[in-house]
């Protein structure tokens, strides 16, 4: 193929891109806020890919915002809610705090320390956690895809209103709350051999009456060498909160004896 007739090939294919980027979001109507235009060409790709293969039909607006990521409340195919994760451009801080993680974990031990690689890695790495999560029988959401730097998984909510965090809900029976919380960290320790890393009442939801674990990017396996000072954080944290709402909590130490056995 000589270099005009390759130019011109590519330059179609960068229009049928932004074609596909403005029909992303189906519909348009007022109610429904628009797939805000910040990603990147090789995100879009992504999404866009998503949609081919029949995982996503639909994305609506963002649920939540943040400096790394940010999720939007989506349809499959088959009416289900779905929340798709993308993971933007990192900021240096937050590669920073990503390399432990990723470098303790064996599963990613030849990954390029690039930003991008380290951002694909790190969505990656929280859908096969959510994988052996719920393998082992612990509420977190159902995942059902990742790509590149994009995840996609279960909504938690209804109608693209995600369920409340557990430090906004007032709970009939906090203590109830807490073993069930206790074990689901045993049951990742035991059954999925992974550590939270990251529990509080900011990763828990609340949906239909029972906590459901989320933000499981930085949980590590149980080779890792932070599991141990992760898992005894976790179990701090827990103690801590419900420990303020009046629940005689376990001594730490005895938790820690009661998780790992």
């Amino acid at each position: 193929m000589v270099e005009g007739e390759l130019w011109e090939k590519l330059s179609r294919k960068e229009r049928k891109l932004e074609r596909e980027q403005r029909h992303l979001v189906r519909d348009r109507s007022e109610e429904e806020a628009a797939l805000e235009e910040v990603f990147d060409k090789p995100t879009l790709m992504t999404i866009y890919s998503l949609i081919s293969r029949g995982i996503i039909d639909r994305m609506y607006g963002v649920v939540k915002s943040g400096k790394e990521a940010k999720i939007y409340w989506a349809l499959s195919p088959k009416g289900e809610e779905l929340a798709v994760k993308i993971y933007l451009t990192v900021t240096a801080e937050f590669k920073k705090g990503m390399l432990p993680y990723i470098k303790g974990d064996i599963r990613f031990k030849h990954v390029k320390s690039g930003t991008r690689p380290l951002i694909y890695a790190w969505a990656e790495k929280e859908f096969k956690n959510l994988l052996l999560a719920r393998q082992a029988g612990v509420r977190v959401p159902k995942a059902y895809a990742v790509r590149n730097n994009v995840l996609v998984v279960e909504f938690i909510g209804e109608k693209g209103v995600p369920a409340p965090l557990l430090r906004e809900v007032e709970l009939e029976n906090p203590e109830e709350v807490y073993w069930e919380l206790l074990e689901a960290v045993r049951l990742l320790y035991r059954k999925a051999e992974l550590v939270h890393g990251d529990l509080s009442e900011y990763n828990v939801m609340f949906f239909r009456g029972k906590p459901v674990l989320f933000d499981l990017s930085q949980a590590v396996l149980l080779s890792h060498p932070l599991a141990e000072t992760l898992l005894r954080r976790d179990l701090k944290n827990l103690n801590r909160y419900f420990g303020r709402l009046g629940v005689r909590v376990k001594p730490e130490e005895e938790a820690y004896r009661w998780v790992t056995g």
